[in-house]
């Protein structure tokens, strides 16, 4: 089970992982070993509760296409299993970004000390500017 939050936790089963050969510099050892990981994720069709299925298919999000599915490629790594655990947390924060709910702004109303500083900070920024004229 891969945990997203404390109330949502995906199975194994829906994330399609798969060993590919990584891209980049490293010898012959890039040649013959497939370390880099392929992780696929088909949004609709997981068990994620409405709320984060609606939000996350409504983003315009580059590992997300526009069938639904969630490509990452993990190559950061040598070892596969250190691609394949990174992949893994990039779809987990990748799951919390798209469904954090940002608080809603409340309108302030500036108090009365504050005005008093703006106008303060005004009158001293006018009489050292008025300062700078020609001397007559």
């Amino acid at each position: 089970m891969i945990k997203v939050s404390r109330t949502v936790e995906l199975p194994d089963s829906e994330v399609e992982l798969s060993a590919i050969r990584a891209q980049g510099a490293g010898g012959q050892h890039v040649n013959k070993t497939s370390t880099a990981i392929h992780l696929r994720f088909d949004i609709a069709a997981s068990s994620l509760p409405p709320f984060h299925k609606q939000r996350m298919l409504a983003a315009k999000h580059h590992l997300i296409t526009p069938e639904g599915m969630v490509i990452i490629k993990a190559q950061e790594y040598r070892s596969q299993e250190m691609n394949r655990e990174a992949a893994v947390q990039r779809l987990v924060s990748l799951i919390q970004e798209l469904t954090r709910v940002e608080k809603a702004r409340r309108a302030t109303r500036p108090t009365r000390a504050s005005k008093e500083r703006r106008l303060e900070g005004k009158s001293r920024r006018s009489s050292t500017k008025s300062l700078r004229g020609k001397v007559l």
